[in-house]
């Protein structure tokens, strides 16, 4: 019984049975591991859900037009597509890009030259202003180094115990 099952159990005789009740079962390593391995799966999906959305939503802003596969011809040849990536086909001396997106809409984007264009511009840009989140988050923080024997140049080897 640990130190602090005890003094519960000192305060209130006759509640031994409610205690032991209340005590988690200990839990083997491997079926801890079982467990994060089954929800990892279920992590990614939604992550990888969440980049699908916000690249549809590029893709929307850099004027490629929205055709969804709403009839069975329609939802073959979106099927024949990769899913989620650029095809480049050429029609007649124009070449025209495709996004099939089954996962979020279910439909095609069909864009020219210009829209890729935009949408790489738009993609640059978001890149860019993620990093420049992170460099501010990175400075804001109020992490003291002399705690963990960081000087100016590294590991501080003049406090090391060895």
């Amino acid at each position: 019984m640990s130190l602090r099952a005890r003094a519960i159990h000192r305060q209130m005789p006759g509640r031994r049975a409610v205690l032991e009740a209340a005590r988690l079962p200990r839990q083997s390593p491997t079926f801890i591991l079982l467990c994060a391995a089954a929800c990892a799966p279920l992590s990614a999906c939604e992550s990888t859900r969440g980049s699908i959305s916000r690249q549809t939503s590029l893709l929307a802003a850099s004027r490629f037009d929205v055709k969804p596969a709403d009839s069975p011809e329609r939802q073959n040849e979106l099927s024949s597509l990769p899913p989620n990536r650029f095809v480049m086909r050429a029609k007649g001396d124009h070449v025209v890009y495709l996004y099939a997106d089954p996962v979020v809409c279910d439909c095609l984007y069909v864009g020219d030259q210009m829209a890729y264009n935009t949408y790489k511009r738009f993609e640059f840009e978001r890149h860019i202003a993620d990093q420049q989140q992170l460099t501010a988050q990175m400075y804001q923080s109020r992490w003291d180094w002399s705690r963990w024997r960081w000087g100016p140049w590294g590991w501080d080897a003049r406090f090391s115990w060895w």
